[in-house]
């Protein structure tokens, strides 16, 4: 069928013509090279085709057959041109190594463009659609030819042997591998594609059946029940990745739909699969995860103020869970729980959605691998984009996205303000391509309407707080009391340990001994951004920059104040012979925080140098109209014991073109909390001096 394509092909416009320039047949003939030089008119502008000063190109295809081994390869290099642009194409026909009743089909190009008289990127284009448009065609093609065979009366072409005497030598020296009865080609050949590897299926109902283990096939009707449709070459890749398993892997082998999920992940390329698969395989050992739904008890602090749980099925019968992102205090939950203990809740929910897929695969007779989850964005604000937790949630991103492919079915998005595109911008780089294909987001009210919920879901399950009628027992969140909050060092001796140290660090300040953090800065216009909260006193944040380096910290410890610190440390970084103005500059106002605060901030530098972040003791201010103190002021005083306040803080530097969503989208990160932050300020006064440097 391939060699119909010669000397011209009515289907490949393209194709002009073609000259034999050599041709090779073996005695046996099991070997026939045939080399030709192909005429192309191919499609490009004519400005373009009168400065390279050609109507046509040519190319040398060199096709190789070789019977004994059944395979047919195909090499071809431009000769026009070719000190200028590189093309190499190879396609190769070879018998599947699981069922020879298939035939493989493999096709790939390079392309190298040295130079082409200031239209290089023309020609790319150029070249990158001709061979897109080729690959398309190349079923098409194959398929015309099967047919125009089958029309002649050629159904069959007999299997190449050895001559006898070659045969008879071969068999008194070692067996040779059984010969299968020509087979009938069906109208249905080369129905199967997946990206430029093809499979046609040419087994006819006369065959016998291969020779090979009962596994070189899977039962029709299991697949059918439990893993869906899948190709000649997708249920092989299975076997093969499934055998590979039993012969290498110690310990329990999954399920073949958990293998499927790897292998869909990569397109069924098996080598990306097993290593992927592998590297999961060994991280749930590691970390036990086959048995955190039997040994695992969320805490109580999840239970109550995680607002996500199942609700019963999308119209797929897929298992549906629901999550109320807006009515989360993701802060809360981190700083009460650590990162630690919010991975492990999503585990568990990932554990539970694969065992919810068997149960609906039983229920409703026929696969289902992956569930839906529906996410409701009302009350979504700036607190949200709260730098520590969305660096949380992209490392949760990349556990399950490593460890959980093609699980998600569909993700339902709901109700999305408009500051949904500034956490999009920072959580989709981290998301897998396919995974965000499965997005569907509304804004507003839009999921009532055409191609709304409806499509998906039915409306006796639609939940009550999104206008339906079914009671969701979903918990509703709100604010994790901080009384509930634990310190950086109370995390870290939690047991639990998937991840590595808290991102949170502790400082005690005294009185007349602040706290100081160095940040080296490069690159002008680097971020410096900070959180923290002030845990006990009043303290006075300040930033300085420096064009010299300060000596060594000075850890303060017993110090002249003769106190411990537990929990927290205190570092020094200014000399004390430094003059303000002089050896260092105030580059934000002072900003005066009090116990119980939460600040969030970021600073825009504006030239490279030492940055420090100051945490002072704050100093009670003395009655305007007489020198003795206030009542406040010394009520206040006394809750401060010994003098000593104490901070708990994260600082991260970013560039500013490395912030997707511009810098506007980073300032504004911190100005304009709702009423799930009562308690928690801004520091305005470095916004408004961001907005300066900037």
């Amino acid at each position: 069928a391939y060699e119909r394509r010669f000397p011209t092909c009515p289907l490949i416009p393209m194709f002009v013509a073609s000259d034999t320039i050599s041709e090779y047949k073996s005695e046996d003939k099991a070997i026939h090279v045939i080399e030709r030089r192909c005429k192309l008119d191919i499609d490009a502008p004519r400005l373009l085709k009168k400065i390279a000063g050609v109507d046509y190109v040519y190319f040398i295809q060199k096709n190789s057959l070789n019977r004994r081994e059944r395979t047919l390869h195909i090499e071809a290099y431009n000769e026009t041109f070719s000190n200028r642009v590189i093309i190499n194409e190879h396609c190769s026909y070879t018998v599947h190594p699981d069922n020879e009743d298939w035939t493989c089909f493999e096709q790939s190009a390079s392309l190298d463009i040295k130079s082409f008289f200031g239209f290089e990127s023309t020609v790319e284009k150029i070249a990158m659609k001709q061979y897109t448009s080729n690959i398309k065609k190349g079923k098409e093609i194959i398929e015309y030819y099967l047919k125009q065979l089958e029309e002649e009366g050629i159904t069959f072409i007999p299997r190449w042997a050895p001559p006898v005497e070659c045969k008879l030598e071969s068999s008194t020296s070692h067996a040779r591998r059984p010969v299968s009865p020509a087979v009938n080609i069906p109208d249905s050949a080369t129905k199967e594609a997946l990206n430029n590897k093809e499979i046609l299926n040419t087994s006819g109902s006369t065959s016998e059946p291969t020779a090979g283990t009962p596994d070189d096939k899977l039962d029709a009707d299991y697949i059918k029940r439990y893993l869906g449709d899948l190709t000649p070459m997708q249920e092989s890749c299975l076997i093969r990745l499934r055998q590979w398993l039993q012969e290498t892997h110690k310990g329990k082998i999954p399920k073949d739909e958990h293998i499927l999920r790897f292998l869909r992940a990569r397109d069924f390329n098996i080598d990306k699969a097993r290593e992927i698969l592998c590297q999961s395989l060994t991280w749930r050992k590691q970390h036990q995860v086959d048995y955190i739904l039997d040994t695992w008890n969320p805490p109580q602090v999840l239970q109550d103020y995680y607002a996500g749980g199942w609700h019963h099925h999308d119209k797929d019968g897929r298992p549906l869970y629901v999550l109320r992102l807006g009515q989360m205090d993701t802060k809360g939950l981190v700083r009460a729980l650590g990162e630690e203990a919010l991975l492990r809740y999503v585990l568990s929910i990932n554990e539970e959605g694969l065992r919810r897929c068997e149960e609906n695969t039983k229920v409703f007779g026929r696969p289902i691998s992956s569930w839906t989850c529906l996410v409701d964005l009302e009350g979504l604000n700036m607190r949200h984009l709260w730098r520590p937790g969305v660096k949380a949630l992209l490392r949760i991103i990349e556990v399950v996205e490593a460890n959980y492919p093609e699980t998600l079915g569909r993700l339902l998005i709901l109700r999305a303000p408009r500051v949904f595109p500034v956490l999009w911008t920072l959580v989709s780089p981290f998301i897998d391509d396919n995974t965000r294909k499965k997005f569907l987001i509304y804004a507003g009210n839009d999921y009532q309407g055409p191609g709304g919920l409806l499509d998906y879901i039915d409306k006796e399950i639609i939940p009550d707080f999104l206008g339906g009628e079914c009671m969701c027992e979903v918990p509703e969140g709100g604010l994790v009391p901080k009384s509930l909050y634990r310190t950086a060092e109370e995390l870290e001796n939690e047991d639990i340990k998937l991840w590595t140290e808290t991102i949170y660090q502790s400082a005690s300040v005294f009185k007349g001994a602040p706290h100081e953090v160095l940040i080296q800065i490069v690159d002008a216009s680097s971020v410096i951004t900070w959180d923290f909260d002030v845990c006990k006193g009043d303290i006075v944040f300040n930033i300085f920059h420096s064009k010299r380096a300060p000596q060594p910290p000075k850890k303060d410890s017993l110090g002249a104040h003769s106190i411990t610190s537990p929990g927290g440390n205190n570092v020094q970084l200014i000399d004390k012979v430094w003059q303000l103005g002089r050896d260092y500059s105030m580059v934000e106002s002072p900003l005066i925080c009090k116990e119980g605060e939460s600040v969030q901030g970021s600073h825009v530098t504006r030239w490279p140098g030492f940055y420090i972040l100051q945490w002072k003791f704050h100093s009670m201010p003395a009655c305007a109209t007489t020198n003795l103190p206030r009542v406040d002021d010394v009520l206040a005083s006394l809750q401060v014991s010994s003098h000593k306040c104490k901070v708990m803080y994260y600082t991260e530097v970013i560039g500013s073109e490395d912030f997707r969503g511009s810098m506007t989208s980073l300032e504004s990160s911190h100005s304009g909390f709702s009423q799930l932050s009562a308690a928690t300020t801004s520091s305005s006064q470095s916004h408004s001096s961001s907005m300066i440097s900037r």
